[in-house]
């Protein structure tokens, strides 16, 4: 088998992405940015073997805290979850913001490790708890849009698979109307060469916090974390098609 034969499917590829960035830096940069990754990546194994997978306290007590403040909720799919929590985090009005797991009420509680296997039918998602007074959702969806290929129809950037299809889910019957006329517009945004849009609106279902190892990834492991992302094709993607002027 290959050096990642033995992880997770969606761990290796994020791995390799990893590897392919982190072999560049090390012809260019010093040679412990290679160190780093490969230790970072460890980590987060040995994490999962030891039971540590399992563990998500600090995602449930967001979600309470959030909830008990009558904030508004928002629940998006785009992707890995580690890359779609700083660009909202940074907006003034969100309160929180939590990645975990949505989509299959028909399977049990999900876990990393059965999610990204690709065998259920859970995504990867953030959910967003913000102060309507400050925010608006109508904000949240054009974040969301311009985070993502909504044009994607195998996964997300170098994520393939069914967990990391991108989704819209609604809370209620505003969150729908609002979210398909969002969709409708970005549909014919001339930036995306009327490619079609993929990514799917659906009915909120239960949400299931992730690992506490997975929530606010970018602050807790920044360097294993920029690594995949520059490595992933997002950045280089947002940057060439929605930086620019429609």
């Amino acid at each position: 088998m290959g050096l990642f034969g033995s992880l997770e499917s969606s761990f290796a590829v994020r791995a390799l992405c990893v590897a392919c960035v982190t072999a560049f830096l090390f012809i260019i940069a010093p040679a412990n940015n290679y160190l780093y990754a490969s230790g970072e990546e460890k980590g987060i194994r040995k994490g999962e073997k030891s039971g540590l997978s399992s563990r998500n306290s600090r995602g449930r007590v967001e979600v309470e805290s959030a909830k008990k403040k009558k904030l508004g909720v928002a629940t998006f799919g785009g992707g890995c979850f580690w890359c779609m929590e700083p660009p909202y985090e940074k907006q003034e009005g969100v309160e929180a913001v939590v990645s975990g797991y949505m989509g299959d009420n028909g399977q049990p509680a999900p876990s990393y490790g059965t999610v990204s296997s690709g065998k259920t039918k859970y995504l990867e998602v953030v959910q967003v708890f913000y102060d309507r007074k400050k925010i608006k959702y109508d904000q949240l969806l054009d974040i969301f849009w311009q985070n993502i290929d909504p044009t994607q129809a195998d996964g997300q950037f170098v994520d393939k698979g069914p967990q990391y299809l991108t989704a819209i889910f609604f809370h209620n019957s505003e969150q729908r109307r609002l979210a398909e006329r969002s969709k409708k517009k970005i549909t014919k945004d001339p930036r995306l060469q009327g490619k079609k849009v993929v990514t799917a609106i659906r009915s909120a279902t239960e949400f299931y916090p992730a690992e506490d190892y997975h929530q606010d990834y970018y602050k807790t492991n920044s360097r294993h974390y920029k690594l995949y992302r520059r490595g992933s094709g997002r950045d280089s993607f947002i940057e060439k098609t929605w930086k620019k002027e429609p």
